[in-house]
């Protein structure tokens, strides 16, 4: 089989934290050579497509369009909108999200707003968790950028996003509706943006309860790379076995698979 689409994981794949796996760029690199299409497709909420670009340009020498990043912060925007609610809204997250929501024609209300959305944020306190919790309570909207219990980085599994969520959905007893990988939202949105058809296409990344679950789950094939979160010695116990497994990116062939 061999693929005319490419939805790829960033961090864990392409990179590990602030540092580069060579595989993964040359992946990135021998994709463009080929002219196959690819969407970077991450759970990252930190970071403005516009600020993605840029990191993989500056820091690890990978110049890609603005068009090839999707984000679960788009997603998120476009969910919103979907429902109509009153704009309003409480978030909790970096740049990458309140910039997005805000700029989307949302606005912050701290007591009673129609959304709660949670994000991965560097500098979480107890009061941010206080008046999400208390605003659930009260009956808005619970969402959840993306469910990453970990983001692998040079120090080790550091806590993501789904952690936050978890210990809200403990406070409040709501569930989110979790809107990237591996949610079937950001995948179908995702798809759509790459333009190429579903058995053509391959999702790749490193974390098999997201990358690789979001590509089972809506019926794309996938691409195991053990660079991150899901290592090697798990595969064997994995409840689906991807439709690939690789140690390094280095190891694949475009034209035998």
């Amino acid at each position: 089989m061999t693929y005319r689409g490419y939805l790829i994981d960033l961090d864990g794949t392409i990179y590990k934290g602030d540092e580069i796996i060579e595989a993964g760029r040359q992946f990135v690199y021998d994709l463009q050579a080929r002219e196959l299409p690819y969407l970077f497709v991450t759970n990252n909420t930190t970071r403005t497509p516009e600020m993605i670009q840029q990191m993989l340009a500056e820091k690890f020498a990978i110049q890609t369009p603005l068009s090839s990043i999707y984000t679960a912060v788009l997603a998120t925007v476009d969910y919103m909108n979907d429902l109509g609610l009153e704009k309003t809204a409480y978030v909790i997250g970096e740049v990458g999200l309140q910039s997005a929501i805000w700029q989307a024609g949302y606005r912050e209300d701290l007591e009673q707003p129609a959304y709660v959305v949670v994000g991965l944020n560097w500098q979480l306190t107890y009061d941010q968790l206080a008046l999400a919790t208390l605003a659930i309570q009260k009956g808005a909207v619970f969402i959840g950028t993306n469910p990453d219990l970990n983001i692998p980085t040079e120090r080790g599994l550091l806590p993501g996003a789904g952690s936050i969520l978890a210990l809200l959905e403990a406070a409040t007893r709501v569930k989110p509706t979790i809107i990237g990988k591996p949610e079937g939202i950001i995948m179908e949105k995702a798809l759509a943006w790459l333009g190429t058809k579903k058995e053509e296409s391959i999702m790749v990344g490193d974390n098999y309860l997201t990358d690789i679950k979001a590509g089972l789950d809506y019926g794309l094939a996938t691409l195991l790379v053990t660079t991150g979160f899901t290592k090697a010695e798990e595969v064997a116990q994995l409840p689906v076995q991807p439709s690939h497994v690789l140690s390094s990116l280095a190891e694949w062939s475009f034209d035998e698979n």
